[in-house]
């Protein structure tokens, strides 16, 4: 079958999308890094040989295959192979702990694991379930040239993929996905040009965020231009080169890259669709992007567990640039309150959704799978997404924040965020983060934390009394710290858990 009847189909695998793309275009380049490139018809050739490999050392149909490695070609290679074979991708964060590592491969209980130089140092003393492979020697692993792996059959509730939580609240949770949520993600996207794209993947392989633009660009025949580790004049110096027109980034990389002081002479003129997704994204970062960045910007938010999923096209509604956008055609949210009833039209509630795109649920936790549920009164599934918001009369969603970050000090409801939107408007303020603390006399109380910017003077104190002068008493900052960087994780988000160990380990 060709590549578009299987993209006009009610349901393809992206194994038999670039087996179709190689045998119409083979010489079409597929995959692009600093060290290589890689066209279809040598994807599918090594596909091939990485699954038949898989098979002969004994992996299963729906069998996990653990990847912990920086973006490479090889571990796209040994990510798409596995799904030939029938097995289950689980990309797993090598910023992880050895011992948090070693427990999410014995969880997803993957025979065999595929490691790069800086994972094996992370794992040096620890031992791994099942046979470990070193990408640096995936050549003389493989299965010989022109092998082929024994046909297996996908259905569409199979396992794709299993993505761990990021553990910023405690212990990751596998998040077990199907064929049919993948087939969504590229099926849905047959506006956005994917065919002919040079998509910049700059964020890591094994987040959600990157897997979906990783994966349509491959499923639609375009081109990944893969970066190992984001640092921003090497990514607009690729994009130029590459003519790159496709790219999702998190806040903080558009962030790093709009502040960087020649960004305006950099040739991007190619782009024609840049993507933003999982950290808040402040309205004025996008509007200096939709002013100095050429293309389509859009903010997608959503879940790895599903949910719903809302996007603003924000060169269409410069006027919602302080909402998320609206529900994706097929998506559906609600809001509801603590007692898990709905809220009135624009009260603020907990945000629940459902779509074609839900997590089938965490791997091997029923518990924890029935606690992220919500069941309305037809017996309709959705999952929690754990963010507190309001619709606009014109059905744009608008984030609070994060339920698990709402600060409620004397009986009042505190948002972070509208503390940080106020404490980032301080000239002396680079990056900022607040949390809540216990408080004897209020229960919880705001405290910030602030990144200095360069060149200018300000003391601690002078920023914390300017900013409260700017808040309502209930929400006035008890605290200010200074600090070099905010913990993030690879994808952009802040650990607000870390922000409170660091807090609480200066006060023993």
């Amino acid at each position: 079958m060709t590549a578009a009847a299987l993209l006009e189909s009610d349901f393809a695998t992206l194994p038999d999308l670039i087996r179709a793309h190689a045998t119409e275009r083979g010489d079409r380049l597929a995959l692009a890094e600093a060290g290589g490139e890689l066209d279809y018809a040598g994807l599918d050739a090594l596909m091939d040989r990485v699954a038949a490999a898989l098979q002969r050392d004994g992996v299963k149909q729906g069998d996990s295959v653990a990847i912990v490695a920086a973006a490479s070609i090889e571990y796209a290679a040994v990510f798409l192979g596995t799904l030939r074979a029938g097995g289950v991708a689980t990309p797993l964060a090598p910023s992880a702990t050895g011992e948090a590592i070693v427990a999410m491969i014995a969880d997803c209980g993957a025979p065999i694991t595929f490691i790069d130089a800086d994972a094996a140092t992370t794992l040096a003393g620890q031992r791994i379930p099942g046979k470990l492979v070193h990408l640096k020697s995936l050549g003389t692993w493989l299965a010989p040239e022109g092998a082929a792996p024994a046909p297996v059959t996908i259905a569409p509730e199979d396992g794709f993929n299993i993505i761990y939580s990021s553990g910023t609240t405690g212990t990751p949770k596998g998040i077990v996905q199907s064929h049919t949520m993948r087939w969504a993600h590229i099926a849905r996207n047959s506006a956005a040009g994917f065919g002919d794209a040079v998509t910049m993947i700059a964020t890591p392989l094994y987040s959600n965020t990157t897997l979906v633009s990783f994966l349509p660009t491959l499923g639609w025949g375009g081109t990944a231009a893969l970066m190992k580790k984001f640092d921003a004049r090497g990514y607009l110096q690729l994009a130029e080169r590459h003519r790159a027109t496709h790219t999702m980034l998190v806040p903080v990389q558009y962030q790093r890259l709009m502040a960087l002081p020649d960004f305006d002479s950099f040739d991007l003129s190619s782009f024609r669709f840049k993507t933003c997704t999982s950290a808040p994204f402040s309205p004025a970062l996008k509007a200096d992007i939709l002013k100095r960045w050429p293309g389509l910007l859009v903010e997608y938010y959503g879940m790895t567990e599903g949910g719903a999923s809302t996007a603003l096209i924000a060169t269409m509604f410069p006027d919602k640039l302080h909402t998320v956008g609206q529900p994706l055609p097929g998506h559906e949210i609600r809001l509801i309150d603590d007692d898990g009833n709905e809220v009135a039209p624009g009260e603020m509630g907990e945000v629940v959704g459902r779509s074609p795109t839900m997590m089938t649920g965490y791997h091997g936790r029923k518990e924890a799978s029935a606690a992220a549920e919500w069941f309305d009164a037809e017996g309709n599934r959705y999952i929690r997404h754990g963010d507190v918001g309001r619709l606009d009369e014109d059905g744009f969603l608008i984030l609070m924040d994060r339920k698990k970050d709402l600060i409620i000090s004397g009986g009042f409801n505190i948002y972070p965020t509208d503390l940080e939107a106020v404490l980032s408007q301080h000239p002396a303020v680079a990056d900022c983060s607040v949390i809540g603390v216990p408080s004897e006399a209020w229960g919880e109380t705001p405290v910030g934390f602030y990144v200095p910017h360069t060149g200018v003077d300000a003391s601690v104190e002078e920023i914390r009394d300017w900013t409260n002068a700017q808040l309502g008493k209930t929400q006035r900052l008890a605290e200010l710290h200074a600090i070099e960087e905010l913990p993030r994780s690879a994808i952009g988000k802040v650990l607000k858990r870390e922000l409170r160990d660091r807090l609480a380990a200066s006060a023993a």
